[in-house]
């Protein structure tokens, strides 16, 4: 119902088409993508949160749920930037369970996405922050302190790491990835080229659509991360300011004595 109501919807606010997602964890080949939030000062790109919202919308939304993300934050700065208006529209068009009236009704700003368990798969609101993409070298973490954990770059690898080989197992379907660890998983690939439109005429091809899903899920599962690197760096410049003062107090206190003796 959810589904038929929101693609019924999306070409009208301009969010979307069709889909299914899903992530793992692991050590395999994970590719260092170039995200626009990486580093000290860096910060989510809105466009690319917008598209990976679509993707997720017309795709995973299939099989996953993000039951931790408020509609409204789809508005607020850092965030994907909505337009009041137009995530109104958008969280009207999802439909959540309200025990006051005890049925379903169309969500509103303050309402979560709901929750998705008819497909059984895993929500996806922290799965950026579960999984860490780089490892070692030796189990020291060295990479985790040079590169980050990796959880974006691992489900963008996840996405863009089908092979295209299938086998079967146990009665169960599996598909080749590189990126998954042991090299097999059930979820069949969600991406590929052209599957969904931008209205932005962003590229779309599976590389591009990996990485801004990924982004996306980043962004929900550590939605204050601009902010949290602001504070950081205040703080930090008034540490060094401090220490640098009570450097020259105790320098200058210290001086007189020190003449003396």
């Amino acid at each position: 119902m959810i589904k038929s109501k929101i693609l019924a919807a999306l070409v009208a606010f301009g969010l979307g088409t069709t889909g299914a997602l899903a992530a793992g964890g692991g050590d395999a080949h994970v590719e260092d993508f170039a995200f626009s939030f990486e580093g000290p000062f860096g910060k989510y790109d809105p466009l690319q949160l917008q598209r990976g919202l679509k993707i997720f919308t017309e795709v995973c939304a299939a099989c996953h749920g993000i039951r931790q993300v408020a509609f409204r934050t789809l508005s607020d700065e850092g965030g994907p930037q909505m337009a009041e208006d137009q995530m109104k529209a958008y969280a009207a068009m999802w439909d959540v369970y309200d025990a006051e009236l005890d049925e379903d009704r169309p969500a509103k700003p303050a309402d979560k996405f709901p929750a998705n368990t008819g497909a059984g798969a895993p929500d996806l609101s922290l799965m950026a922050k579960a999984r860490a993409g780089f490892h070692g070298p030796a189990g020291l973490g060295i990479n985790q302190l040079l590169k980050g954990m990796g959880g974006a770059e691992y489900i963008a690898s996840l996405m863009a790491g089908y092979t295209g080989k299938e086998k079967e197992e146990a009665g169960t379907t599996l598909y080749e990835n590189t990126a998954f660890p042991g090299g097999w998983i059930s979820m069949a690939p969600p991406l590929e080229d052209d599957l969904v439109e931008f209205d932005d005429g962003h590229a779309n091809d599976l590389h591009h659509m990996s990485a801004d899903v990924a982004a996306f899920l980043m962004w929900t599962a550590e939605p204050k991360l601009v902010t949290r690197k602001h504070t950081g760096f205040l703080i930090i410049t008034f540490m060094v300011l401090l220490t640098s003062l009570m450097y020259l107090t105790n320098k200058k206190l210290w001086a007189g004595p020190k003449r003396k003796a």
